[in-house]
């Protein structure tokens, strides 16, 4: 374990094992004050907060990861690699994709697909599709259960493009049965994949793209218990 990098300094406060990860770094901060007890910042630096704390007895660290592939790529790179951290639970917002999900629903991304590059720096001789850690997503989908949540598990897309030039981009997604689209799992899937480690991505639908309808960016902060409650109960 290595005593800080670039882009965590945690001054010889601890990392839990599992650590979870959501986008914003106010909403990680939402997370430790509102669900976390003995709480102690572990990570300031360019502002994404990191917090370690304790969750009906067990020790919990959530951080904010940025947004898009290389900012996660970073940031749970060396999460995974110098602090010794065991499994990431991203949990974030994503925009639906198919008729019967809906706004306020749970995503658990069985695996990510992307139409970013970062998967090429292994060399592979092929398509890698990246998944999740399956008891994770196991233990998540019971979770959303016993707490009543209206949840799907399947493929999510991890894109490099929110503002897409492309019309038709959203459509031949959709045919290929995307639930939603967000920006950054497949670079921690990958990243867990590589180091032998174990990732998820559970997912509170914000937008749907095809529907024209949305949350508003408190709400998104501020208002997504459930998915946090979820990720909360399975961390290890």
């Amino acid at each position: 374990m290595t005593k800080g990098t670039p882009h965590i300094q945690p001054n010889g406060k601890k990392i839990a094992k599992t650590v979870l990860m959501p986008g914003d770094p106010l909403r990680a901060k939402y997370i430790a004050e509102n669900f976390l007890e003995n709480v102690e910042q572990f990570n300031e630096v360019r502002n994404m907060f990191g917090y370690t704390g304790t969750y009906k007895g067990k020790e919990v660290s959530v951080m904010g990861s940025g947004m898009g592939i290389p900012s996660i790529g970073i940031y749970s790179y060396e999460l995974y690699n110098f602090f010794d951290v065991e499994t990431i639970i991203r949990i974030g917002s994503c925009g639906a994709l198919q008729n019967d999900v809906n706004l306020y629903d749970i995503i658990i991304a069985q695996g990510a697909s992307t139409n970013s590059s970062y998967v090429e720096q292994y060399n592979i001789p092929g398509h890698f599709a990246p998944l999740a850690d399956f008891d994770l997503m196991l233990k998540a989908k019971q979770q959303a259960d016993a707490l009543g949540a209206t949840s799907h598990v399947g493929n999510i897309l991890s894109s490099d493009t929110f503002y897409n030039a492309d019309s038709t981009f959203n459509d031949q997604w959709q045919r290929m049965g995307i639930l939603g689209i967000e920006m950054e799992s497949a670079a921690l899937y990958l990243n867990a994949t590589y180091a032998n480690k174990k990732a998820l991505g559970i997912f509170t639908v914000s937008d749907h793209i095809l529907k024209d309808e949305a949350t508003t960016a408190e709400e998104r902060q501020n208002s997504f218990t459930q998915m946090m409650e979820i990720a909360l109960e399975i961390a290890e």
